[in-house]
């Protein structure tokens, strides 16, 4: 029988997500990290996370921790958690196949009484209807007899130092009563914000999908406000700034919507409705809006440009930032690229700079090559302060404008820069 004393832990993916747990878990409990990935397992060995989620500290207090690229090496294990990605395929329809390999590769080494907790994003059922199913074929065990299932959703910030894994409350769910309190008092050993029992695993997941829409929904509505405001010759973040002295107005801000859960998970819940005959109007029409504002962005920065006489085609563009958010390396589904793409289509040379951005991934992702340094000398036609990065926000007026040509257009995505010395800024 599984307790808490004869625990051996094994994850399946140590990206975001799967690093944090399995240092937490490593600290306490036989825990080892299965990655595909060679050089990343390469790196934590070495005792360095290229995420920036880990500390070189917390790596080494992970004392029962071992990282392998061999499935095998996860045999010995009897408690599972798999934080594989759950992307998008080039329809935006939910692409579940690193889900599915992982829970083959479980499979395989299954064995009786153990248990696989699944933490990807997934639409509501999608653990009992697509993993289980894997589970019992690979391993010819059992559901709910001989094996059980949990679902624990993710609730990882990339880059934000405050929210962490064991201070944020941990949905936890079971496939029954029995697992789900295993369950809950192994997650409740590492996570000191406590946890949340659900009743049920297709709650679990349910929500763990609307806490991404909820906000994707509310920054498209401030997205679209800021269409309508720029139209009208407002200001928007004062718009914001004045409507916010109000004690229950929401602070979100306009801005691109992307990285692997916000602009993703929506997805996955108007996939599963459409199954049902269900069409979700307000949550499609949320993502169409947040999906065109790297188009938007790029389309303004070209009227501004011709409104001074700057030619558009060959122009000089620096953009300031890549990464899907402000002091973070994460580049996965930076809308940022809608807005070189575009720029690009209009036949401007683009020069891209981001201090945190890992080069050979921008390369790999993107085909970008990114440049190591800013200029100094006058140099850009425009320059768009894409991410809010710590770097750019402690820059100067005099080292943005030195970047830059006597006519030329600056454009600030982010709201960081006095209003005096923009052209435009959402």
């Amino acid at each position: 029988m599984l307790t808490l004393d004869n625990i051996k832990i094994g994850i399946v993916g140590l990206g975001y997500v799967g690093l944090p747990l399995a240092v937490e878990f490593g600290k306490r409990y036989p825990t080892t990290g299965f990655d595909l990935n060679m050089e990343r397992i390469a790196e934590l060995k070495a005792g360095i996370d290229h995420t920036l989620e880990v500390s070189s500290e917390e790596l080494i207090q992970a004392k029962q921790l071992t990282y392998t690229v061999d499935p095998n090496d996860l045999s010995e294990c009897n408690f599972y958690l798999v934080t594989v990605p759950t992307p998008l395929d080039n329809h935006k329809h939910p692409d579940l196949t690193p889900l599915e390999k992982a829970s083959i590769t479980i499979g395989k080494r299954l064995t009786a009484d153990n248990i696989v907790v699944y933490e990807s994003t997934v639409y509501p059922g999608a653990t009992e209807e697509v993993c289980v199913p894997l589970l019992a074929q690979y391993s010819q065990l059992k559901f709910n007899q001989d094996f059980f299932v949990g679902y624990s959703p993710e609730r990882i910030n990339p880059g934000d130092k405050s929210h962490r894994l064991t201070n944020i409350v941990k949905i936890t769910s079971g496939s029954t009563p029995a697992a789900a309190n295993l369950i809950d008092q192994v997650y409740r050993s590492i996570i000191s914000a406590g946890t949340h029992q659900a009743s049920s695993i297709r709650v679990a997941e349910a929500a763990k999908v609307i806490e991404n829409t909820q906000r994707d929904v509310n920054i498209a509505l401030v997205n679209e406000l800021a269409l309508l405001f720029n139209r009208l010759g407002i200001d928007t973040s004062e718009v914001l700034t004045a409507a916010g002295t109000k004690w229950n107005f929401l602070p979100f801000r306009p801005g691109l919507v992307g990285g692997h859960c916000i602009s993703v998970d929506p997805y996955y819940l108007t996939q599963k409705a459409q199954d049902v005959g269900y069409h979700p109007e307000m949550i499609l029409a949320g993502r169409r809006i947040n999906d065109n504002m790297g188009f938007y962005v790029a389309t303004e920065i070209v009227k501004l440009m011709i409104q001074k006489c700057i030619q558009v085609a060959h122009a000089e563009i620096l953009v300031m930032g890549l990464t899907f958010k402000e002091n973070c390396p994460d580049l996965r589904n930076t809308r940022v690229i809608d807005i070189i793409q575009e720029l690009k289509g209009y036949g401007a040379k683009i020069d891209v700079y981001d201090p945190w951005a890992d080069s050979k991934e921008a390369k790999q992702e993107y085909n970008l090559d990114l440049i190591r340094n800013v200029p100094k000398k006058n140099q850009y036609d425009a320059v768009v302060m894409a991410v809010a990065h710590r770097q750019f926000c402690e820059m100067s007026i005099a080292e943005i404008k030195a970047m830059t040509k006597p006519k030329s257009v600056i454009y600030d995505v982010k709201a960081i820069l006095p209003t005096e010395i923009v052209d435009g800024r959402l």
